[in-house]
Parts: C-alpha cells; sequence; structure tokens
C-alpha cells in the first residue's frame, strides 16, 4: 500500500487435523479472508508452504490447484452462490459436472446430499422456492456431492436470521459429528463459540489458538489489558 509493506498473513503456523471443527475468527484486516483464500487454494502464500493432505499445494499452478479445489474442498458461502435458473439438484451437481463425474452418478450423489441436510424433496424446487435457510443447506449438500476432505464456510450466517443461522451451525456440527472436516470463517465470537477449536487472528498474527469454550478464545488483548488496567 504505497511505500508500506501489508503481511496480511505475518508468520502463521497452523495445522487442522482431520475430523476438526475449527473457527478461523477476526476483525476487518486481521487476516483471516487471505487465510480462508490460501486454506481453500483460491490464493498462494508469497513465501512458506501449505500442505493439503500431505501435498504442497503452495506452488502448484492455476489449474492444479483448481483440480484440488473441486476434489478436496467443499465451499459454503455467506450469499449462498445458487444458480437462480437451475433446480435445487441440478445446482448441487454442478461441481460434480464440472468434476466429470457420469450423470447417474452425479445425481445419485446429489440426492444423497440433499438426504443428508433434510432436503431431498425439495430437489425439483428453483433456489426462490425456498426460504433463506433451505438454500444455505442446499449450499452445504453442494459442498458435501464433491466428498470433500475439508468443508470451508464462509460467514455462513451472515444473510440469515439469528434463528436460522442457529439450525444452519447445528448442521455444520453434525457434519463434523459424521466425520467432516470443518472450517468456519466469521468475525462473529457467538457463532465461533460453535465449534471446537478457535484460531484468533488480529494484524495478521494468531493471538489465540486453542479450545473453544477457554474464556480467552474470545476476549481481545487489548480488553484484557483494559480490563487489568481498570482494577
Amino acid at each position: 500500500m504505497g511505500e508500506e509493506t501489508v503481511h496480511a498473513l505475518d508468520g502463521v503456523n497452523i495445522t487442522i487435523d482431520q475430523g476438526e471443527f475449527v473457527a478461523i475468527v477476526g476483525s476487518s484486516g486481521s487476516g483471516k479472508s487471505t487465510a480462508m483464500n490460501i486454506i481453500g487454494c483460491l490464493d498462494v502464500p508469497t513465501s512458506g508452504t501449505y500442505h493439503l493432505g500431505g501435498v504442497d499445494v503452495s506452488t502448484m499452478e492455476d489449474d492444479q490447484q483448481a483440480d484440488i479445489r473441486n476434489k478436496m474442498l467443499g465451499f459454503i458461502f455467506q450469499q449462498y452462490n445458487l444458480i437462480p435458473k437451475l433446480s435445487v439438484l441440478e445446482n448441487v451437481e454442478l461441481p460434480l459436472l464440472y468434476a466429470g463425474v457420469p450423470a447417474d452418478q452425479r445425481r445419485e450423489r446429489a440426492i444423497r446430499s440433499l438426504e443428508r441436510v433434510g432436503l431431498a424433496d425439495k430437489k425439483k424446487n428453483l433456489p426462490s422456492q425456498l426460504s433463506g435457510g433451505q438454500q444455505q443447506r442446499v449450499s452445504i449438500a453442494r459442498a458435501l456431492a464433491g466428498d470433500p476432505s475439508v468443508i470451508l464456510a464462509d460467514e455462513p450466517t451472515g444473510a440469515l436470521d439469528s434463528k436460522t443461522g442457529r439450525e444452519v451451525l447445528g448442521f455444520l456440527k453434525k457434519l463434523n459429528r459424521e466425520g467432516d472436516t470443518v472450517v468456519l470463517i466469521t468475525h462473529d465470537n457467538s457463532i465461533a463459540v460453535k465449534a471446537d477449536r478457535i484460531i484468533r487472528l488480529q494484524d495478521g498474527k494468531v493471538i489465540y489458538d486453542g479450545d473453544a469454550h477457554d474464556p480467552r478464545a474470545v476476549v481481545q488483548p487489548d480488553a484484557a489489558d483494559e480490563e487489568v488496567d481498570a482494577v
């Protein structure tokens, strides 16, 4: 930025194990979006390495990273990103189509994913015929259809009311209990504590990495310092 060098992520060292439910938390400018982009193979680190499933993906070409995204990662977005003119079933099938999965297998896997989120009976509906919570569950089904190694959820409740948001988080916890690895990106502490582990970023650095139920997981260092000074 001009003459200033900004380290979006600065000396970050994170390991996420298979089957974990992790929330990456931080305010605007903390580096969480950059972390999400690197984890999701949407960007590469300027230095250092990123290993996904034991494979160093940080030096791969764009088409190789696209292939990794398609096969190993399932994305859930704040705004659902469903295609309005496609049915629910067709939306869930779409990443499988890009992956070259045969039509009969696409349909079978898409229906199975919809069953996991309780929406198999809505497979012929258009997205506009569903509630916001149902649309987000369709996007979860789409993420599951490719049988990903990691589900990456970017502010998945941001466009939902609090009740529906809790339901969506409940689905993510259920998927995690069934063995899926879930990485949740959020700025909201009340959402982050639904995970088992919180990684908190500030100014590109990890300032907390541990149990989501530890009080330190949701307290900013500055706020803690102010509290001590006040005492």
